[in-house]
């Protein structure tokens, strides 16, 4: 439908928002690549693409004839609190940089929440930000973080006293030989680790697309598989690259993608592998839990220099259901007021009962507990973010005192959430 004033920040009548079609697919992925700044080929990206699209999940401004702003969702199975619930994976944000600062952006977003509510399926959007100071504006609040981590030459030993098992095995080889292996054991460690999406035939295909342009000279994508008599119980994803130093000494790399793992004698089994193979003097890992196991293992813990960044932001579509749905650590009763101006029907004030298995989420005329914004509930929702802290910063007001506390409480993990692929 045309869109006003109001919902493009312009007055251009002739700019609709509408579902992409199959037609409109190449030119939408033409310019998320232009948006993202991307080097890799556009053309080949098309293809690729296509593996995990949903076209009717998709949307895209146009300009007359003119595609300007695009946005997308994946229908994802996300391990939530509580277990693994429906997600709307939003992804594909982006603006044709001759079209910026003329509310592309938040026409798309609002109209994409309210097709997200009016499916029914999600209560819950979640994505990745390229930038901190976009999606808070629409009600997305930073739900969990990420670890970069580099350890040089001797720096990955580990503790004596680490597990071990010498019933194990460990295989290596091209990553696409251990496809089924490497989901199997995916599989497992996804639904214990809240922000990880099940992946199905065609998010492997997609994920162990490897093509030689996105390498940075690296070598193709290899895996090492842990496994006993059982089958496989970890895995680890990773490339390297050779490499002298000016005066002829092995200054080789290695990349770590991605390592999951089911059992503490195979996940050391694994880091010993990475981090102490023979002509590599430096170890990125690109992307581990806030709180992983290896940081324990480790003989010094500080030679890990993480460098820690947000991943996964988490909007609460449909407010009462999401917090419904969802486990609590501690019995809770409180009245939040909630403000959310992108969707209305979130507005207002909700008292949030749990205890023994059971969470209500009910909209009542009572005074408030707490009164917050509907972005901080969603930095607190897998568990990881504090309301307390937002309280103290003075964006969450705290009408009755302990009232942060106890939320924080109910809604805090043991452990932290993270999500291992940027969607």
């Amino acid at each position: 439908m045309p869109l006003s004033r109001e919902t493009t920040g312009t007055s251009v009548p002739h700019r609709v928002i509408r579902p992409a079609e199959e037609a409109d697919f190449p030119a939408f992925t033409r310019l998320g690549r232009e948006a993202m700044l991307s080097v890799l080929d556009p053309e080949a990206a098309i293809e690729h693409r296509r593996l995990v699209v949903e076209l009717d999940r998709s949307l895209g401004m146009f300009d007359g004839p003119e595609l300007v702003g695009t946005t997308a969702a994946y229908s994802l199975t996300m391990t939530m609190p509580g277990g693994p619930r429906p997600v709307a994976g939003v992804t594909a944000v982006g603006v044709s940089p001759a079209h910026r600062r003329t509310g592309v952006v938040g026409a798309l977003l609002r109209r994409q929440l309210r097709d997200i509510r009016e499916l029914g399926r999600e209560s819950v959007a979640a994505l990745w930000a390229t930038e901190g100071g976009i999606y808070g504006r629409f009600g997305y609040g930073a739900a969990s973080g990420k670890g970069a981590v580099r350890l040089h030459r001797g720096e990955g030993a580990l503790r004596p006293d680490v597990p071990q098992n010498p019933a194990l095995r460990l295989r290596t080889g091209a990553a696409a030989e251990f496809t089924a292996e490497i989901a199997a054991v995916h599989e497992r460690c996804a639904m214990r680790r809240v922000g990880e999406f099940r992946r199905d035939d065609r998010w492997w295909r997609f994920l162990m697309h490897d093509p030689a342009g996105a390498r940075d000279g690296f070598s193709p994508r290899r895996c090492a598989l842990v496994e006993d008599g059982g089958g496989p119980l970890g895995y680890a994803l990773y490339r390297v690259k050779q490499q002298w130093d000016d005066f002829g000494n092995a200054d080789g790399r290695l990349a770590v993608s991605e390592v999951a793992v089911s059992d503490p004698a195979a996940r050391v089994l694994l880091w010993r592998h990475v981090l102490d193979r023979d002509l590599v003097a430096t170890v990125d890992i690109e992307s581990l839990p806030l709180d992983d196991a290896l940081y324990h293992l480790l003989a010094d813990r500080y030679r890990a220099r993480t460098r820690v960044h947000d991943s996964l932001w988490i909007r609460l579509v449909d407010l009462p259901r999401a917090m419904a749905e969802r486990s609590y650590a501690a019995p809770v009763d409180l009245v939040l007021e909630v403000r959310d101006t992108d969707c209305p029907w979130n507005q207002g004030r909700w008292r949030l009962t749990a205890g023994a298995g059971e969470a209500r989420c009910d909209a009542t005329g009572e005074a408030p507990d707490l009164r917050l914004d509907v972005s901080h509930l969603g930095s607190a929702y897998l568990g990881a973010a504090r309301v307390g802290a937002m309280a103290a910063a003075g964006m969450v007001e705290e009408a009755t005192e302990g009232a942060a506390a106890r939320l924080d409480a109910a809604m805090g993990a043991s452990v932290l959430p993270f999500t291992s692929v940027i969607f």
